[in-house]
């Protein structure tokens, strides 16, 4: 079973950060985070979701 987030913005944030975090490793992934969240608009629910799902991936 795979979780999809449901709006647009939200899956090329995790898309995004995902990227940026492969071939920028010097920056934190809280950085990106935050990043993507300004760069993509997201609310803070989708910002919750983003965060939780991009740091469970890198466990």
């Amino acid at each position: 079973m795979s979780i999809q987030p449901k709006g647009e913005d939200l899956r090329k944030a995790v898309k995004w950060v995902s990227q940026e975090h492969k071939y920028n490793k010097e920056k934190k992934l809280k950085a990106l985070i935050d990043e993507a969240c300004l760069k993509f608009n997201l609310s803070p629910m989708d910002a919750d979701f983003l965060a939780r799902t991009l740091r469970e991936q890198e466990k």
